[in-house]
């Protein structure tokens, strides 16, 4: 029996070391998922700040194009309003000479055609041709309401009994205009 006895007493030895052991393994399992679970919450915080910091600079690239956006169609207009403006400075230096030429034809349109004043009734066609293709229009209508927008009125004068109040007589100088921008206002005679 003491063979039984000293093998139960090896058994339990062996099963106390191995217990010692399996406490110790354990003890070391421990501490290792305690450390991964330290690491895997340094890395979710290194997660969201690095999401954060990606949102951040998301929204400052979107940001960023759609100002060079903005950027892109002020300078467009701009730049379209610019060659507009000097267009209309163009236009308006050339417009006086227009005019007298028309008031030149106009001054001897009853007398005979001789290669002068065929000469100047083909200049001004040019002129008339250059402004017609730029969409120059004209306005010198008589017998049309008043509009400051397109009128400077010079006199007033009676009208006569079929002439309402405000009404153009007469156009002593032509305006002009281009698309929607009055170049010149029409100078007139208003009647009372």
């Amino acid at each position: 029996m003491s063979n039984k006895k000293e093998k139960d007493e090896l058994n339990d030895a062996a099963n106390q070391d191995e217990a010692v052991v399996n406490e110790s393994e354990s003890s070391e399992y421990m501490d290792e998922t305690e450390e991964l679970r330290d690491t895997v919450e340094a890395l979710e915080q290194q997660i969201e700040t690095l999401q954060g910091q990606l949102e951040q600079k998301t929204d400052l690239a979107l940001r960023k194009v759609a100002e060079f956006e903005n950027l892109k169609r002020r300078t467009q207009k701009e730049r379209i309003q610019l060659f507009d403006d000097a267009k209309i400075n163009a236009l308006e230096q050339f417009l006086p000479i227009y005019d007298d030429l028309e008031r030149t034809l106009e001054s001897v349109k009853d007398k005979e055609k001789n290669p002068f004043i065929e000469g100047v009734e083909l200049i001004r066609n040019k002129f008339k041709n250059v402004i017609d293709h730029y969409g120059v229009e004209r306005i010198d209508q008589a017998g049309i309401p008043f509009d400051v927008e397109y009128h400077d009125a010079l006199m007033k004068q009676p009208g006569g009994d079929n002439v309402e109040s405000n009404t153009v007589l007469q156009v002593l100088e032509s305006g002009y205009k281009l698309g929607d921008k009055i170049i010149r206002h029409a100078k007139v005679i208003v009647s009372e």
